[in-house]
């Protein structure tokens, strides 16, 4: 799909860039514009200045710095999620204080984020710029494939309440009784899905959860404290031999696979940074594929949303093994891939708005 398609008008993607940085406003913009179809209509030096850059020129996504001066990044975010809301791509920096202040700004709103280390004279600037600008335009394209569904079904019934099992349910009665663990792919989109969805369940939740989330280093660490102070289960940033029980969710490390072997009558995490050359670090496959070999049992496997399709081939074997698969409906992804090649793919058995996953989860047990 051509990126000018991407806004659903045949323009080009317009974007505002905020950063205090002259050196990052030109790096990013020459990274997006290398792309035809993304044009950035304005770069801003600070938060107020790029509220009022957004309130000019209303573009269809902004990428913004954290700290700048005049007015910071989560306090121009809060402003804009209020006043003018649009996705927005954090610029962060990799260290802890920077992956706090990430996963804020995520909650208060912004969709992703690209680490500010990683600058334009990084030596992996090829792979960098392809990324943001795949996010750029998967984001853009979902939102507008949004917009443009809820204008066609002004007419047409509610969606189900919150709660609801969702848009599709096939899954058998008493399946529940049968699954060992839970495992979950997400990546774009994924620490505000994840913020919605863990808190929810009951601290005597029967499985344990494993969860792959494409994050670099230092931010799942971050996320998982994050989560384990909301949630009644414990959540941490999975260690070698960390045992995957009822009542623990473990956070695959940013940059390192999770796989799991047998421990006895348990069934224990590895950590390691092998296989090396997959194209993600964590893999949502090779999680849960490995999940399902170790477990030799019917699984839960969960894949929400983010781009591409990582997840698929370990949910097919999941599948095989009697497992059940639920996947994010569309109208609550920020990009709809993972989940969609799930679906396409015909092995999804629910499919179910964001807020109705942790009920469909309890609800296997009922």
């Amino acid at each position: 799909m051509d990126a000018a398609a991407a806004t659903g008008t045949g323009r080009a993607i317009s974007v505002v860039v905020i950063d205090d940085s002259a050196f990052m406003r030109k790096s990013i913009s020459m990274m997006l514009e290398s792309d035809p179809g993304i044009k950035v209509v304005a770069t801003a030096r600070d938060g107020q200045d790029g509220i009022n850059k957004i309130r000019e020129f209303r573009p269809d996504i902004a990428t913004l710095d954290v700290e700048m001066p005049v007015l910071d990044g989560l306090s121009a975010l809060r402003i804009i999620m209020k006043e003018m809301p649009l996705p927005v791509i954090m610029i962060s920096s990799l260290t802890s204080e920077g992956a706090q202040a990430t996963l804020d700004a995520l909650h208060i709103g912004a969709v992703d984020f690209i680490p500010k280390d990683l600058s334009y004279v990084s030596v992996d600037i090829k792979k960098i710029r392809e990324e943001l600008i795949a996010k750029v335009r998967s984001i853009v394209r979902s939102r507008a494939r949004r917009l443009r569904s809820e204008a066609g079904l002004a007419k047409t019934p509610p969606r189900p309440a919150a709660g609801h099992a969702g848009k599709t349910w096939n899954v058998p009665a008493g399946a529940g009784s049968r699954l060992k663990a839970a495992v979950l792919g997400i990546s774009t989109g994924g620490p505000f899905a994840l913020l919605q969805a863990i808190p929810k369940l009951p601290a005597d939740y029967p499985l344990g959860i494993a969860i792959v989330q494409h994050m670099p280093p230092r931010f799942t660490k971050s996320l998982a404290d994050r989560l384990d102070g909301l949630s009644a289960l414990r959540v941490r940033e999975a260690e070698d031999g960390d045992l995957l029980e009822p009542g623990v969710v473990l956070i695959a490390p940013g940059g390192l696979h999770m796989t799991f072997r047998r421990k006895g009558a348990d069934v224990a995490a590895c950590i390691s940074a092998e296989p090396a050359g997959t194209l993600y670090r964590p893999s949502a496959d090779i999680m849960i594929s490995s999940a399902v070999e170790a477990f030799n049992a019917p699984l839960l496997g969960i894949i929400m949303t983010g781009m591409g399709k990582d997840g698929l081939e370990g949910l097919r074997r999941l599948k095989a093994k009697g497992g059940v698969v639920f996947a994010q409906e569309e109208d609550s992804c920020v990009v709809y891939g993972m989940p969609r090649a799930a679906v396409e793919d015909g092995i999804a058995d629910a499919i179910l708005p964001l807020d109705s996953i942790p009920g469909g989860m309890t609800r296997l047990f009922s």
